[in-house]
């Protein structure tokens, strides 16, 4: 996916009239998606790019990047604005463990995942489809963004905002 194709994959009311804000990007990766959210975020605004391996460096203003194991790992940063999970959310294997430790940070989810059913080893080990998505949310407001065909043959993408 291209920067472009990212920020059009997140477009959503909430990012396009934020005010200055504070953003975690649990499994940054390259920073695709942090990239993206920064496009939407206006200047003083701060991203926590946090992944195990993540890149070194990542364009975009106010992005401070975390090397840390997100499930397991304490954060680095108190209570923010909102969290993008983007393709990462399925490498969670607890999920309401780790579901509960976001609800102390923030209320306002952006997830990024592959909507299949069946796990595909080493890349999507607890997999997220749309219908668990709305199971593990049960008391929370969720919003189908955009859907897209994934680049891998397994099925689609699709992001979802999820809010109080």
């Amino acid at each position: 996916m291209q920067l472009s194709e990212a920020i059009q994959f997140i477009q959503c009311d909430i990012l396009q009239h934020a005010p200055v804000s504070k953003w975690a990007d649990l499994g940054c990766g390259s920073g695709l998606f942090s990239m993206a959210l920064a496009h939407y975020l206006p200047e003083g605004s701060t991203i926590y790019a946090v992944d195990h391996k993540p890149a070194t460096r990542i364009p975009g203003h106010g992005i401070e990047i975390f090397e840390l194991d997100f499930v397991f790992d304490p954060f680095p940063f108190g209570a923010v604005d909102g969290i993008l999970m983007a393709n990462s959310l399925h490498y969670v294997k607890d999920k309401p463990a780790f579901l509960q430790k976001l609800k102390r940070y923030c209320s306002t989810l952006l997830v990024i995942e592959y909507d299949i059913e069946k796990p595909v080893p080493t890349w999507v080990p607890y997999p997220v489809s749309y219908s668990k998505l709305t199971t593990c949310f049960p008391d929370k407001q969720i919003k189908k963004l955009r859907e897209r065909p994934s680049a891998y043959g397994q099925g689609n993408m699709y992001a979802a905002l999820i809010s109080s």
